[in-house]
This record gives structure tokens, C-alpha cells and sequence, in this order.
């Protein structure tokens, strides 16, 4: 009940207003009315510049139009049926079992286990979360954590990159790794990453389709049918989503493969001699054809 009344009020923060909640979703130009404070700290629901409404007709909010078909769904119980996008999808993340640092890193971590792909509309689905820094970087690249005894005689863990100390938590770590010359490597890392995991939830939708279609969900009742619908429709975007987000990822992990600083990486750790593409155009001008 307080998911699908709680508004995120200006000036005020989550709360419940008696009237307001009560007032349906419109998205986009459809919405009717905004919600504000007012000086005296009330709060007053208003009518958008340019609308007017006439008696009888219907006063509508916004419950967020950012917010991606799951979220809508699982909060209010509805999913708009002309969506064309999920807009975004959370993923979990986990450290492998088999890090050292497993239990360290998951105690640094101050953010969610994850990241969210975003369906911003142009050409590449974008993606945040700097969980997925953590799974990127072990002891050989600079990260390591020792032990600090507090004036209580407590023990306390820091993290380091380097000399560097890392106080700002995961954020910190992805800003400081974006200074490094080996930020490409990096970066290759976590793409190579999320796109294995998207596969994976890939894997999973594929793998259910047919036994959620063979799920009987009460055919006939006007309600069981329309959440049925809208589970439905959700399992359709959030596929369509993480196709356009593997496709940009298997892109992404092309040219940042062929970064100069990823060939010459590799060539060190396989103890070998990778040409570079500069070094290839080179060659191929001197080469005498004739």
C-alpha cells in the first residue's frame, strides 16, 4: 500500500498525501496536474501550465515517466500497454567464490550488487554501476586491503589502489581506475562482463518461454487475463532490451580490443609481441609491391 501511494514530494522527500494518492497515472502530455509545496510547507496539487479541465473530467500525475516497465509494474501494479521500452533493467553481479578478496570487497562495496542498463532512446543502451568495478581489479593490478586497529581497539579494513586510499568506496575505485593508463584494459574487463551476464538473463527468459506459456493463468477472468498480459509484455521488453544491450556490448568489446593499450597489455601477459594497428599501417606502406 505505501509503494503505490508514496510520492517523492519536492521539498519534502517520500511521503503520503491524502487526495493526491489517490490521483491516477497519465504519462507524458496526458498528465493533468503537478504536485509542488507551497510556501507555508503544505502540499498543493496544481494543474500544468497550458492544461485546463473541465467538471467531471479527471485529474491525472505523473508516477514517474523515468521509470522502466518492472518498476512501474511492481509498485503500482500496471505497466502502460503502448510501451515500445522497458527503459531500464537491474542485473545482479556477484564476486566469484574463488576471489581472495571476496569478503573484503563485499564489505568496501557501498552500492548495489549490480548495474542498470538504460534504454536512453539513441544509439547504444548506456549502462551505470560501479559494483561492477570490484569484479575488474585484484591484487596484481594495485588493489589490496589491510587491516587498521581503531583507538577502541577495533579493526577496521582499508582499501587501497595503489598508494592510493580508497575512502569514497566503489565510486572512488572507478574514478581513480579512469585515470590509469590501463583504463582501456579496464574497461574491456567490465564490458566482457556485463555482456556475459545479459546472456545469461538471456538464458533465462529463453529458457522459460514455453513453460510460462503453458502456465495456466485463468483464461476467461478480466483480471488474471490483464496481469498475465502485462507479465507477458514485460518479459517482451526486457528481451528487447538486453538484445540491443548485447549487441552494443559485442561492439564496444571490438574496439576496445583494439586499443593499443590492450594489444600491448595482452602482448606482456602472454610473454609475446602483438602488432598494432599503427605499427600494421606502417609495415604495409613500406611494403614494396612491385
Amino acid at each position: 500500500m505505501y509503494r503505490s501511494r508514496a510520492l517523492d514530494f519536492p521539498g519534502i522527500g517520500h511521503c503520503m498525501v491524502p487526495c493526491i494518492d489517490l490521483a491516477n497515472h497519465a504519462a507524458g502530455d496526458a498528465t493533468t496536474a503537478i504536485y509542488e509545496k507551497d510556501g507555508d510547507g503544505n502540499a498543493v496539487l496544481l494543474l500544468r501550465d497550458g492544461k485546463s479541465l473541465a467538471k467531471g473530467e479527471e485529474v491525472t500525475i505523473t508516477y514517474g515517466d523515468e521509470k522502466g516497465a518492472c518498476e512501474m509494474l511492481f509498485s503500482y501494479g500496471f505497466s502502460e500497454s503502448e510501451r515500445q521500452t522497458a527503459e531500464t533493467l537491474f542485473l545482479s553481479l556477484s564476486i566469484p567464490d574463488d576471489d581472495p578478496y571476496r569478503g573484503a570487497k563485499m564489505g568496501f562495496a557501498d552500492c548495489a550488487p549490480g548495474f542498470k542498463l538504460i534504454d536512453t532512446g539513441e544509439v547504444e543502451v548506456d549502462w551505470k554501476g560501479d559494483f561492477i568495478w570490484l569484479l575488474c581489479v585484484s591484487a596484481e593490478d594495485g588493489l589490496h586491503f589491510d587491516l587498521a586497529r581503531t583507538v577502541d581497539g577495533e579493526e577496521e579494513v582499508h582499501a587501497f589502489f595503489g598508494e592510493h586510499e580508497l575512502v569514497g568506496g566503489a565510486q572512488e575505485l572507478h574514478a581513480v581506475l579512469g585515470k590509469t593508463e590501463m583504463w582501456d584494459v579496464y574497461r574491456l574487463r567490465a564490458v566482457t562482463i556485463l555482456q556475459q551476464r545479459v546472456f545469461e538473463q538471456m538464458q533465462v527468459l529463453c529458457g522459460t518461454q514455453e513453460d510460462i506459456e503453458a502456465t495456466a493463468h485463468g483464461e476467461g477472468t478480466d483480471v488474471r487475463d490483464r496481469c498475465y498480459e502485462q507479465a507477458m509484455q514485460l518479459r517482451r521488453l526486457e528481451m528487447r532490451l538486453l538484445n540491443s544491450a548485447y549487441e552494443d556490448f559485442e561492439l564496444q568489446t571490438e574496439r576496445f580490443a583494439d586499443s593499443e593499450v590492450v594489444l600491448h597489455y595482452l602482448a606482456r601477459v602472454n610473454g609475446g609481441y602483438i602488432q598494432t594497428n599503427a605499427e600494421q599501417g606502417e609495415a604495409d606502406a613500406e611494403e614494396d609491391f612491385s
